[in-house]
């Protein structure tokens, strides 16, 4: 238990940071769980329409620091790779 004023305070400012890192986490996860839905049902515009509107989640994620960046450019190309092979 913290014992200090400011090491209290660090831990208010830790539980703040937390959750709003795990929203932002969540909302990413919904974005791309709509591209994979689409990639799913096969149709090429609305996966396309899906990914246009998750990769700047994804990239948001990785400049607020949720995710690393190398992470998040992992994810885009492979939602990308998925949703180009619809087209073929």
């Amino acid at each position: 238990m913290a014992n200090t004023a400011s090491a209290k305070k660090a831990v208010r400012k830790i539980a703040l940071r937390t959750a709003v890192n795990k929203s932002r986490k969540s909302r990413m996860r919904t974005f791309v769980r709509k591209v994979e839905d689409a990639i799913k049902t096969g149709d090429h515009a609305s996966a396309l329409a899906a990914l246009r509107l998750a990769e700047p989640e994804i990239v948001r994620a990785a400049q607020k620091g949720v995710l690393h960046r190398n992470t998040a450019s992992r994810k885009v190309s492979r939602l990308t790779s998925r949703v180009k092979t619809l087209q073929a």
